[in-house]
């Protein structure tokens, strides 16, 4: 049996913004393995200046990633949809090990497959330098962003 993730393109508002919470509260996790299950076993990612190429790339990353990046919140915003591209801006909130905090902004791009599963992801991001009494995305760790939780554009970020 073939993979598939729904919501399947072609991409209406209500599952575009489907497909943005779904990947949001999979990055939430933390969990390199479940993240990559949303990709095509192919899938090209351009991340900042890394060019990745399939899951086990996907996998090595984001643990790279989340070693590094630590309380790592996220909070994604739909910016635009068509068939089966969809763009998101989103912002996140880390320390590194020596407790200086960041916030990093950016832009992705997503092209989906037919079956649901994520083939091209295209993230530009710059980091910002933040004190921790000025975070603003604030939960447990636990679990995916609350619905309750201000969004980007309600953080006026």
């Amino acid at each position: 049996m073939s993979e598939s993730r729904p919501p399947l393109p072609p991409f209406t508002r209500e599952t575009a913004v489907q497909k943005v919470r779904g990947a949001e509260d999979g990055w939430n996790s933390c969990n390199p393995e479940r993240v990559s299950l949303a990709y095509t076993p192919d899938s090209y990612w351009r991340n900042r200046s890394e060019f990745i190429r399939g899951r086990a790339e996907i996998v090595a990353f984001l643990t790279r990633k989340w070693v590094k990046e630590l309380d790592y919140r996220l909070i994604k915003e739909l910016w635009a949809f068509t068939e089966n591209r969809i763009a998101v801006r989103f912002a996140y909130e880390w320390h590194d090990d020596s407790g200086n905090w960041f916030r990093s902004y950016g832009n992705e791009n997503w092209e989906f497959a037919e079956n649901g599963l994520m083939q091209r992801r295209l993230a530009s991001i710059n980091d910002l330098t933040i004190k921790e009494t000025d975070r603003k995305f604030h939960w447990d760790r636990s679990g995916p962003r609350p619905v309750n939780h201000a969004s980007l554009s309600d953080l006026d970020l």
